[in-house]
């Protein structure tokens, strides 16, 4: 078994571990000339953002060429996957093939501007990640046959969101604190390759909008509802780094 996965403070990493196999980084691999891969069962691990996928995996989808007996993708989300399943379920139509299993894992909604990290933190046990993920494991292994409906709602309000969300944006918001030591590792969490650094942070155009860096450094800053950073329990700083540097 193959996962690809797209991970930016460890929910989707920490998922994909969980289900196991074969673990590939998209941000590794998007620059690669050919992307085919094969194997008996090959999944796509991602979080939802604004109600759909995050540009790099959009970008994947439409370049990759997956061959395999069974598919799947698993969103994760912190309160509605809205058509991003939907929307990588086409992509994948548009290649010959559809995948047979997709779900989303309910998790913490770790988008700073709008949600407090210290309410969304207290109030993850209520969403019982631990038994969404049990029945996604057994799902798989059983080569469970489950094709997410949408509804219209939900598909017109993420067209709307599509039109809102401009990730490449995101980065202008973001202000570095003058105790910055400029240690790097704000880079090397970026997946997108978007922030240099020299004798001070500089940010480029090709922000993702995945917050990677502000959950890590406390020295970026941007409007938040709250001072706390989040990163996955399950997932550390060094797998996050291996999984998105690009740097070298």
């Amino acid at each position: 078994m193959t996962i690809f996965y797209f991970t930016a403070t460890g929910n989707s990493l920490a998922v994909a571990k969980q289900i196991g196999g074969e673990l590939i980084s998209i941000p590794q691999v998007i620059d690669s000339n050919t992307l085919q891969y094969k194997d008996d069962v090959i999944g796509v691990v991602f979080p939802i953002y604004w109600w759909s996928m995050p540009i790099m995996v959009r970008k994947f989808m439409k370049k990759v060429r997956l061959e395999a007996d069974y598919h799947f993708a698993i969103g994760t989300c912190g309160n509605v996957a809205g058509g991003a399943l939907r929307d990588i379920q086409s992509l994948a139509k548009k290649k010959g093939y559809s995948f047979d299993y997709t779900n989303h894992v309910l998790m913490l909604d770790n988008y700073l501007p709008v949600f407090d990290m210290n309410a969304q933190i207290e109030s993850l046990p209520k969403k019982k990640v631990s038994e969404q993920m049990a029945k996604i494991v057994t799902d798989i292994k059983t080569r469970k046959q489950v094709k997410t409906k949408t509804n219209p709602i939900n598909i017109a309000m993420t067209a709307v969101f599509k039109c809102i969300f401009r990730p490449a944006k995101f980065a202008k918001k973001y202000t570095v604190s003058d105790k910055c030591n400029t240690c790097g590792t704000c880079a090397q969490v970026c997946p997108a390759k978007n922030i240099t650094v020299t004798d001070k942070i500089v940010f480029g155009t090709k922000c993702e909008g995945c917050l990677a860096c502000v959950h890590t450094c406390l020295q970026i800053e941007l409007r938040a509802k709250s001072e706390k950073r989040w990163r996955n329990k399950d997932v550390s700083i060094n797998e996050i780094i291996t999984a998105n540097n690009r740097t070298g």
